[in-house]
């Protein structure tokens, strides 16, 4: 038994602490500059890695590492991959990080880069679809069906009845044809409804236009009775159309009946809408005609209307029969109306209210105008139009802020109110604030595109900013609108007058003449033009066209005759004079003129002409007297003029003057507030229904070209001349 009993020798005895004097190599430091993979590791990325978790142990190398029992082990990574510089199947896997995962040296040798892969050539062609497949087929099929229909939409329009009735028909068996290949291939749910419904609906039409009625309702019972057709039951206002035409008008009134109770809710209001407006349409037409006066066709159109379901209308008629009588200028029967209607609810009150505010400021009562539209705003604050009607009343009395302030309440409470941008740009006019009022109108202009009125109004902002080039574009963009407007022609030639072109001046002072030659200031232009040019026959047409709209002026027949003396025709010269001194006989000008002529040519009269005009320098003397003895010490004052139904004819001449002197000066008219009469029937206003609003501020008129005959004085009349 003790024979395999074995009793540890001597020397063995410290073999149980063997082991502790042993260190792990990797921690000789002596011995790394003779470590070759940790000098490789060293000169590669790799040895400036992060320091190494303690959950993942080091893959830095493989080394040999000493056990407790004095063995040496090659350790691979703790996550199963191998370690770096190790050799795996043959390929050295690489020391660093940088190329991304899957890529090897291996794979890399001998190869070009070819990161997309574009060595591997293009890819395989795309499997071709198979023509003879149930699903190409019904594509096919439906795309024909569509074009059918399409042809037979176009047909129809073109007038060609029979050949779109053809091609429906031809469309719904080709329809039916993919219905049945449909159902063998998909669900029943898959079937294109809405193809078969406008088949269906574009076949009833041409049926119902070829008059082949019986079909057309035929098809749309078919389509009426079929539930998968959402919101078919509108298509029996067709079939009520259809049996109106044949006369059946019980049968109609029941589809139409029928109609109107299957239209969804959400589109009853819609309906309603269109309804009223039909109303309203039909009223204005029949009212003049059905009775022996408009007043009591209207007063009929509303006794039916307030029987009826829409008898709300009631009052709109009488709105639109006051409008009517405004239209026939029988203003008295128009406010008996509107009063009326103040009595009713407040939307009906506010616009009566909005319409007398404005008839009274068409009459100039500013009072009863502003009391008018107090009512109008107080029933219904958001009324755009009562508030600038009241903008209105308060602008004519001057005061432009508070009128700004209604117009701004007016745009927040509607911003396409037009009429009240286009008067807030004239209140910023008149407060000299150019640039918000230019702002305005263009704002203006980008709604309205050819509105003439805010087109002038631009260049008349322009003209006041002084930029008469600006001016003159803008009023080139009116006159494409208005091209026969003379005013506007007028002011262009003004403009381009003031700016030293007389040749384009001329153009449009004579287009405004074509257009009114009853404009006495471009009369006077053109008439000083040919004067300045020395086209004395010329100037004579315009100024006798002047004495015929001015007969009371004598500076006209003056200016006649002095062009006659001018061409050296002085028989028509001194006949001119004897003419107007038998009209004027105690004006002192032309008699001056007749001593002149007389004299020159040794007539006579010439001693008859100097004793008037004695006579009438004395009387005028005594009358000068008597006017400076009459003003308390005020000297110097100025005599009358004589002859001169305006006194503005021009200073008077003096005894030692000779002749006339003729030469055009020009004189600028400061702006007025006379309205603005465009060629275009369009105007802007604030009333309830129809342009019968309140009367706006519109452009200034253009300056004038102005001629005295005293400004004609050329020569000196002696004292030698008058006789004893």
């Amino acid at each position: 038994m003790m024979q395999n009993v074995h009793l540890a020798p001597e020397t063995d005895e410290d073999d149980l602490y063997s082991g502790y004097n042993d260190y792990n190599p990797i921690y000789d430091i002596e011995e790394l500059e003779n470590d070759a993979a940790f000098q490789q590791a060293v000169r590669t990325s790799h040895g400036r890695r992060p320091p190494i978790t303690a959950k993942i142990s080091s893959t830095a190398v493989t080394r040999p590492i000493a056990t407790g029992y004095g063995s040496k082990t090659s350790l691979a990574s703790s996550i199963g991959r191998p370690m770096t510089g190790a050799i795996q199947d043959g390929v050295t896997r690489p020391m660093t990080a940088v190329r991304a995962a899957g890529f090897t040296k291996a794979a890399l040798r001998g190869s070009a880069f070819d990161p997309l892969g574009q060595s591997r050539g293009p890819a395989p062609p795309l499997e071709a679809k198979k023509k003879d497949s149930p699903e190409e087929k019904i594509k096919q099929l439906e795309k024909e069906v569509n074009e059918l229909v399409e042809e037979s939409c176009i047909a129809s329009s073109c007038g060609d009845l029979k050949l779109a009735l053809e091609k429906a028909k031809d469309a719904g068996r080709k329809e039916r044809v993919l219905v049945r290949q449909r159902e063998q291939v998909t669900t029943p749910e898959n079937i294109n409804l809405d193809l078969t419904y406008s088949v269906l609906f574009n076949l009833a039409s041409q049926y119902s236009v070829n008059e082949m009625y019986a079909e057309a309702l035929n098809t749309y019972q078919v389509i009426v009775k079929n539930k998968m057709f959402s919101n078919a039951g509108i298509l029996k206002m067709n079939m009520g159309n259809i049996y109106l035409k044949q006369r059946n008008y019980s049968k109609a009134i029941k589809f139409y009946r029928m109609a109107l109770d299957q239209v969804p809710s959400v589109n009853k209001q819609m309906r309603k809408a269109m309804a009223e407006k039909y109303i309203m349409t039909s009223a204005k037409l029949i009212a003049p005609v059905i009775e022996t006066s408009f007043a009591a066709g209207y007063d009929w159109c509303v006794e039916v209307v307030k029987a009826s379901q829409y008898v709300e209308l009631a009052n709109d008629l009488e709105i639109n029969k006051a409008v009517t009588y405004l239209r026939q200028k029988d203003y008295n029967q128009a406010v008996e109306i509107l009063k009326m209607l103040e009595k009713k609810d407040s939307r009906v009150k506010s616009a009566a209210a909005t319409n007398l505010s404005a008839l009274y400021y068409m009459g100039k009562d500013f009072a009863q105008a502003s009391s008018y539209a107090d009512i109008a705003v107080n029933s219904d604050r958001y009324n755009p139009a009562a508030l600038t009607n009241k903008g209105n009343t308060v602008f004519a009395n001057g005061d432009y802020e508070k009128a700004a302030e209604f117009y701004k309440e007016a745009l927040r409470n509607d911003s396409s109110c037009t009429e009240a941008l286009y008067n807030i740009g004239l209140t910023y006019e008149k407060l000299n604030r150019l640039d918000e009022a230019l702002d305005c109108f263009l704002k203006l202009h980008a709604i309205l595109r050819n509105s003439a009125e805010v087109l002038y109004q631009i260049a008349n902002i322009y003209e006041l900013m002084e930029n008469p080039s600006q001016a003159i574009e803008w009023l080139m963009q009116v006159v494409s609108v208005v091209p026969t407007d003379p005013q506007v022609l007028s002011k262009l030639g003004e403009l381009y007058d003031h700016e030293g072109d007389k040749s384009q001046a001329f153009q449009y002072y004579y287009e405004s003449y074509r257009y009114f030659p009853c404009n006495i200031e471009v009369i006077e232009w053109l008439g000083a033009y040919y004067i300045d040019t020395q086209f004395w026959e010329k100037a004579i047409q315009y100024f006798e066209r002047a004495s015929l709209i001015q007969p009371t002026q004598v500076k006209w027949q003056l200016m006649v005759a002095s062009c006659f003396r001018r061409s050296g025709n002085y028989q028509k010269a001194l006949d001119t004079y004897k003419d107007t001194h038998r009209k004027f006989p105690e004006n002192v000008e032309c008699l001056r003129f007749l001593v002149r002529l007389c004299t020159d040519l040794g007539l006579k009269d010439a001693q008859e002409y100097a004793r008037k005009l004695k006579r009438l320098e004395k009387m005028k003397e005594i009358r000068e007297q008597r006017i400076k003895s009459g003003r308390d010490g005020s000297g110097g004052s100025r005599g009358k003029r004589e002859g001169s139904a305006s006194g503005d004819s021009g200073q008077n001449y003096s005894a030692g003057s000779k002749g006339e002197r003729l030469s055009a000066r020009l004189r600028a008219l400061p702006g007025t507030n006379e309205p603005y009469e465009s060629s275009s029937n369009k105007e802007i206003d604030a009333s309830y229904v129809d342009p019968l609003g309140p009367q706006i501020e519109r452009p200034k008129t253009a300056a004038k070209k102005r001629i005295d005959e005293d400004d004609f004085a050329d020569e000196e009349l002696g004292d030698d001349l008058l006789p004893e």
